[in-house]
């Protein structure tokens, strides 16, 4: 059965510090909350070795058993929440993916 993933991609924010003390209940639990999803993965983006900007800051990967449960689940009040307080919190910016997922076989 394939599966769909929605990716939230944050940027580089304005203020690190900032985004960091925000990120765990307006972001992660927040997410947490928006129903259906059936696995989440958190990431942070390793900084460069030389110092310079990656290309991405931090995500948020919600897998859901298909695309008409993930689009059902963004239509929630819990989505809804999560995505008002996204724009807020996103200051470097922020994109979000609709993603089929397609596992590679050995």
């Amino acid at each position: 059965m394939p599966e769909t993933k929605i990716t939230v991609i944050y940027d580089n924010p304005a203020d690190p510090a900032e985004f960091e003390s925000a990120y765990p209940e307006k972001q992660l639990e927040a997410a947490k909350r928006i129903p259906g999803w059936v696995r989440m993965e958190t990431s942070r983006v390793w900084p460069k070795e030389d110092g310079s900007p990656t290309p991405a800051y931090r995500m948020i990967d919600l897998y859901y058993t298909d695309y008409d449960a993930a689009s059902a689940a963004v239509a929630t009040p819990e989505a809804g929440a999560f995505f008002q307080a996204m724009a807020q919190v996103s200051t470097g910016g922020v994109r979000v993916l609709f993603s089929d997922i397609e596992i590679a076989q050995h």
